[in-house]
């Protein structure tokens, strides 16, 4: 018998409830409204035939198959709620006290995460360093806690104040994004990151990302043998590693931070929210194809269905208290249905039912947009600010930043190997000894009547200008120099090379100089 559609739940300023999933969306009859404001919690039973709930009174239980209930507890504090994995226990959390069945005798333990999926269970633990001593995190087995060697796979790194660790599905290996609160080289208010990867069998590598700025997200596909990093300064780049952290698939840049694989992982949406406009791009993971790109503006929340054909984006007080609503899209860009919380409500939760894996197989993924009774809202424009001295002034095609594309990182035949990283610090510095003496000769060479061949130049700097003026034609070629030299910088320290302190100062006098530039070339 096919699988029943999976069910909607909502908590709001309207209550708790439920409702039909796709193609319907009707209020269930397997729950009953719970009007008030007062329920604080509630969850699925991992396979989804269990429901429960915490009204401020009471911890109720119901079947969702059979639409009965089952138990009630006089738990009117509850604030978290969780099945066991054969929903034979409810556990639920309020102020309490613990009896210690096991201990793991570490100090100056700051965090820990348990690994997902059945037994042995395991467990990631990170250690912040001190006195000159690097940080580390460790993984163990339960309940091999004791000894020298009871530790499965140990990685040491400093710059790190904090981390998030991720374990995949099969609890075989763990990827940590270690985060500094001050990032030293002045690079970002926002710290400095690094992405590093440690396997239950002792293996680890550090994640090599192309791109300075910060790490944004990282997911891993459900098969458990790669993971999606979103990096980099905005634009943000966007790439697909395997196990031995090497690139598989590199999207380009765009304007995303975060990272959403499928159940099944054959689909992976790249999404821009918070800050950014709700742009998305679903892509076919195995051909790497781009499927479509929907716009969610104000998301503050996103969540695959488990069939892995529709998703779910809301917008949730009190993230955002105005414009709270819900949406339900299937993964080709059509929106199925839409929920408008009245102005005078708000939405707090909305989430679907669970089911366990294998019971919603991978559909073959479909490019053509699927019809939808809902009608489509054309995204807004944005237009670039323009301060008030260049609004009558001819608007030029000029861009902040170059856009680079998708390209497949794997290697086209079996005789092309993909560069060890070592050779790959090479070729960049090959690159930048190859653009300063470009440099050099352009430097050399005189002036021409006739219009040289077009150079690339960094940040789409014009080659050439005249303003009539000498002064001001000296002053930009001196600022062109100025920042070929800060481009030749940036290429050196991406290469691993370490810069001096006068060549971090260079560096950060970038923006002021294209600034100055622009005034320029703008009054000519």
């Amino acid at each position: 018998m096919a699988p029943s559609t999976p069910l909607l739940t909502v908590r709001g300023s309207e209550g708790l409830y439920m409702v039909t999933g796709p193609p319907h969306f009707t209020e269930s009859t397997v729950f009953p409204r719970e009007s008030g404001k007062n329920c604080k919690v509630y969850t699925f039973s991992k396979d989804g035939t269990l429901f429960a709930w915490c009204n401020g009174e009471k911890v109720n239980i119901i079947s969702v198959t059979n639409k009965g209930q089952l138990h009630s507890f006089d738990l009117p504090k509850t604030v978290c709620l969780e099945f066991s994995p054969k929903n034979t226990v409810l556990a639920t959390w309020q102020p309490y006290t613990n009896i210690i069945a096991n201990k793991l005798h570490l100090q100056k333990i700051n965090d820990f995460v348990l690994s997902p999926g059945p037994q042995p269970y395991k467990v990631a633990v990170y250690v912040p360093g001190s006195k000159g001593a690097p940080s580390f995190v460790r993984l163990y087995q339960y309940p091999n806690f004791g000894g020298p060697h009871a530790a499965l796979a140990n990685k040491s790194f400093f710059k790190a104040d904090k981390v998030t660790m991720l374990w995949n599905k099969k609890a075989t290996a763990v990827l940590v994004i270690a985060s500094t609160d001050v990032d030293k080289t002045g690079a970002s208010y926002y710290g400095e990151q690094t992405l590093h990867y440690i396997a239950t069998n002792g293996e680890s590598a550090v994640v090599q990302l192309p791109k300075g700025g910060p790490i944004y997200d990282v997911a891993w596909n459900s098969s458990s043998t790669e993971f999606c990093a979103v990096y980099g300064f905005m634009p943000a780049k966007a790439t697909i590693f395997n196990l031995k952290c090497d690139p598989v698939f590199d999207f380009g840049t765009g304007p995303r931070n975060a990272a959403y694989y499928s159940p099944q992982g054959h689909i992976l949406v790249l999404a821009g929210f918070g800050n950014l406009r709700g742009q998305m791009e679903v892509w076919d993971v195995k051909n790497y194809k781009l499927i479509s790109k929907p716009v969610a503006s104000d998301s503050t929340y996103f969540a695959w269905c488990p069939d892995g054909e529709h998703i779910l984006t809301a917008t949730c007080a009190p993230r955002l208290r105005v414009n709270n609503g819900y949406k339900i899209w299937h993964y080709t860009g059509s929106v199925l249905h839409k929920y408008d919380v009245p102005s005078n409500g708000e939405l707090w939760q909305v989430s679907w039912q669970p089911f366990l894996d294998g019971i919603f197989p991978a559909k073959a993924i479909t490019y053509q947009a699927v019809p939808s009774e809902v009608p489509s809202e054309e995204p807004k424009v944005a237009t670039a600010y323009r301060p008030p001295a260049l609004r009558n002034k001819p608007v030029t095609n000029s861009k902040l930043h170059e856009e680079e594309p998708p390209q497949n990182m794997k290697p086209q035949s079996g005789s092309d190997k993909p560069l060890s990283k070592t050779a790959l610090k090479n070729q960049r510095k090959h690159e930048a000894k190859k653009a300063a003496k470009q440099e050099a000769r352009s430097d050399k060479s005189p002036d021409l009547p006739s219009t040289p061949a077009p150079q690339s130049t960094p940040r789409n700097i014009t080659s050439q200008s005249t303003s009539g003026d000498p002064e001001v034609d000296k002053k930009i070629k001196n600022l062109k120099k100025k920042l070929k030299a800060i481009e030749q910088l940036k290429e050196q320290a991406a290469s691993g090379k370490q810069l001096e302190k006068n060549q971090l100062e260079k560096i950060q006098k970038e923006t002021a100089l294209l600034q100055e530039l622009e005034d320029l070339e703008l009054g000519i």
